[in-house]
């Protein structure tokens, strides 16, 4: 079993201002295509501090997936990206570019997603947009191809399957 975290970044969220929708979304979605259990999900304040630290403590506990939500866009306290960068290893570019590619079919406003994705020892982390609607346009992108990436990354595959190598 996979071990994947829920981070929902927003600061009315984390005031208690509304409930959010797109982190049990995505913990939905991925739990239904995957049968992965969440281990931790939560909703924390876009402070970049804060942000890097739950990152650094999710992926230190051996979390295997850390999905983001929200802080992407070019509001000034949007920092998820920055925070993220400041946590990862190493890039991976093509999620992130994906994301935005898939996601500009169905408006030009993803363009303005300045999501990331990377890794940090053995934990895969993406950032996704915080609107329900963009984190399940997303996910219909990035879950085919999540098994296989965390095959890879923490070398043991989860289905017993064998993947062919890109």
């Amino acid at each position: 079993m996979r071990r994947v975290g829920v981070l929902t970044i927003s600061d009315r969220g984390a005031a208690g201002e509304y409930a959010d929708r797109s982190g049990p979304l995505a913990a939905e979605r991925v739990t239904a295509a995957t049968g992965w259990a969440i281990e931790r999900q939560t909703v924390i304040a876009d402070d970049f501090d804060t942000i890097v630290q739950t990152l650094r403590d999710w992926c230190d506990a051996g979390l295997e997936l850390i999905l983001t939500s929200g802080g992407t866009g070019f509001a000034p306290r949007d920092v998820t990206p920055e925070a993220t960068r400041a946590v990862i290893e190493r890039d991976a570019p093509g999620i992130a570019e994906a994301l935005r590619a898939e996601s500009l079919k169905v408006t030009r406003h993803a363009m303005l997603s300045r999501g990331v994705a990377g890794l940090r020892g053995r934990t895969l982390i993406v950032n996704l947009p915080g609107n329900p609607k963009a984190v399940g346009e997303n996910l219909d992108v990035l879950l085919p191809v999540l098994p296989h990436a965390l095959d890879l990354l923490t070398g043991r595959p989860e289905s017993g399957q064998t993947h062919r190598s890109v």
